[in-house]
């Protein structure tokens, strides 16, 4: 997992409320296991047209938008099902960062996984920061050790997270890396265990 410490980038407004995994990334493509390769269906029903083609409305297609890496969008993001594939979207697309004013406590927990950071900020500073971004080249830059959100204005915010969450995300540590911290303390059990139980080495893994 790629650490996160801080991040400069323009923000992507997607002013809608309530949006759920089926919208992010839609059940049809649910046929792969790879985290790699969802940035295309990204809000497909949305972003595509019935005929396949991008409607230029969406605002993944509008030429201000197409390098954003900060979403910033409406209350109870992630919704619904528990896929992980919504998350690996985002990711895959090129975000770093989605702000929120809540979201779904999966979805938040999918997202830290993979090192996409999840900001909740109060009501009234994501929709100026919605406002805001409606101009080209919006920008804010996060920091994660400070736990602050600086817009191009100058103003900033300052944002909750969990500990723990933080310390994964600044040092890049999913689940497997983080059993992969007491390998050595692994190691030590597997040598003690009698040779005829099963036991599986990292180089069969």
């Amino acid at each position: 997992m790629q650490p996160f410490t801080t991040h400069t980038g323009i923000v992507v407004p997607f002013d809608r409320v309530d949006v759920d995994t089926d919208t992010i990334t839609p059940a049809q493509f649910l046929k792969r296991i790879e985290r790699t390769g969802y940035g295309d269906v990204l809000f497909h029903s949305l972003r595509y047209r019935p005929d396949g083609t991008p409607d230029p409305e969406f605002v993944l297609n509008k030429p201000a938008y197409r390098d954003g890496t900060v979403l910033v969008t409406g209350r109870n993001f992630g919704c619904g099902s528990s896929r992980e594939h919504a998350a690996w979207a985002l990711q895959d697309y090129g975000f770093r960062v989605i702000i929120a004013p809540s979201f779904a406590d999966i979805f938040a927990n999918n997202a830290a996984q993979i090192g996409l950071l999840t900001i909740v900020l109060p009501e009234e500073r994501v929709r100026a920061m919605l406002d805001a971004a409606a101009r080209e080249g919006y920008q804010v830059s996060v920091d994660l050790e400070r736990q602050t959100v600086t817009d191009a204005f100058g103003h900033r915010d300052a944002f909750e997270i969990d500990p723990f969450k933080k310390h994964c995300l600044l040092n890049g540590l999913d689940a497997i890396g983080l059993t992969l911290q007491h390998e050595a303390e692994i190691a030590r059990f597997e040598a003690t265990r009698p040779d005829w139980m099963p036991r599986v080495t990292l180089q069969d893994a």
